[in-house]
């Protein structure tokens, strides 16, 4: 089978690498790729939402699946871009049709059906510069700290959490009239703050059957301690210790089967993703957000925990057969630390020499960031590499990454060290 995959990052390598395990396999393409997924398959430079080169590529090159990588070409349409082309309408792609996709695109689409099928979050309204002043009034009927979330897409930069209310007006002004977020801030959900614990789960479905994957706990904040701003993800560590057979069976109930179940009242066209993020509160789960592609950092501590082959996974969703496939879990704990560039998320730069690669022996480097010049693998982005080990304890997991990343150099690198701490205080607590 000859694949296509989208996408340039730590995700899309983990992906790539699951990919090219499969004996289904035949010619792995990655669109546009980095240093790490040339090592999978052919990278070839084509944009990630330029469709119609997208569409030749697949006609010339025999393409036989397509697997979607980041959120932008899912939210722009190329599911249905597909459809409604009579070369192309045959080949699977793995992912939401725009409709499914605004479950990520638009949080007030994320948060009205939610309401509508009864999926537990927080208490939230939706404001524009129409009703700015009710918006105000409603940042009062709150207790602090209060949430801001730019309804469009962001890149994962448009949540605020403020814990002043006069503040919380004023960026909601800033958002509404002074275009913070640009197109995204257009509209503004605010929303109660909820007290609890996050962590990840992740669901694959061909719009009737679903598959749980395996849960993860990723690291946002830039500083140690989660400190300083946010970024696209620091580490993120799977299974999840508090994530517990109870919570999770919570979770199936009361979240994925009300959610799969909306996506076939609405007729979306949804064979990919779910990806739910979660506060645990006190046992109970509430739905932050929704996403409809996997998470990075995340997918390089899940995918390595998944067993099967991932090719027949992906068949059976498009061919609505996902019924009949188990996912089995490696029992192992996998942690990955990010590697990213000084100054992230801020002004970085790039273009440095990355050494120490082919001295990593227990431990699995995929490529966020990276790129080739002048046959050596340098810096391209904020976030670099992500360091994934597994092991039966967690601890012993973590050692391996941080191990690796003193192997591994580049100028002005940068991770934190406490990735999992939190999760190994709370077992001895």
């Amino acid at each position: 089978m000859n694949i296509l995959l989208l996408g340039s990052g730590g995700r899309e390598h983990a992906i790539a690498h699951k990919i090219s395990q499969s004996p289904h396999c035949s010619s792995l393409f990655i669109a546009p790729g980095n240093a790490g997924t040339a090592l999978c398959g052919t990278n070839t430079p084509i944009g990630v939402n330029d469709f119609n080169k997208i569409g030749e590529f697949c006609m010339e090159h025999r393409i036989e699946l397509v697997v979607v990588g980041p959120e932008d070409p899912l939210v722009n349409g190329i599911v249905d871009y597909f459809a409604l082309k009579p070369e192309l309408k045959n080949i699977p792609v793995i992912g939401p049709d725009k409709n499914g996709a605004q479950l990520e695109g638009s949080k007030q689409f994320a948060k009205e059906f939610m309401e509508e099928f009864h999926i537990p979050t927080a208490r939230f309204k939706c404001f524009t510069v129409v009703n700015i002043e009710e918006g105000y009034s409603f940042i009062d009927s709150l207790k602090p700290p209060y949430v801001l979330k730019a309804s469009g897409l962001a890149a994962g930069k448009g949540v605020l959490i403020i814990d002043d209310a006069a503040e919380a007006k004023k960026e909601l002004h800033e958002i509404l009239y002074k275009d913070k977020f640009g197109a995204a801030g257009k509209e503004v959900v605010i929303e109660e703050f909820l007290h609890g614990i996050e962590c990840s789960s992740f669901v694959l479905t061909d719009g009737k059957s679903y598959a749980m994957m395996p849960y993860a706990k990723d690291y946002k904040r830039i500083g140690d301690n989660d400190t300083g701003l946010n970024t696209g993800g620091m580490g993120a560590v799977s299974p999840v210790p508090f994530a517990d057979e109870s919570f999770r069976n919570k979770v199936v109930e009361r979240i994925v089967k009300p959610t799969v179940a909306g996506i076939q009242a609405r007729n979306m066209n949804y064979c990919g993703f779910i990806f739910i993020g979660l506060m645990n509160v006190n046992g109970d789960p509430y739905v932050i957000e929704y996403n409809c592609r996997m998470g990075d950092p995340e997918t390089e501590v899940v995918f390595p925990r998944i067993e099967n082959d991932i090719v027949e996974v992906f068949t059976a969703v498009a061919k609505k057969e996902l019924h009949a496939i188990q996912l089995k879990e490696d029992k192992r704990t996998a942690v990955t630390l990010m590697m990213v560039s000084g100054g992230y998320p801020g002004n970085y730069e790039k273009g440095f020499e990355i050494t120490g690669l082919d001295k990593i022996k227990d431990s699995t480097v995929y490529h966020a960031g990276t790129a080739t010049s002048d046959k050596k693998i340098v810096s391209s982005g904020g976030r670099v590499l992500a360091i994934t080990s597994l092991d039966t304890d967690l601890q012993q997991a973590l050692n391996k990454s941080y191990a690796a990343a003193k192997t591994i150099h580049f100028d002005y690198e940068y991770y934190r060290k406490d990735i999992g701490q939190d999760l190994i205080r709370l077992a001895v607590s």
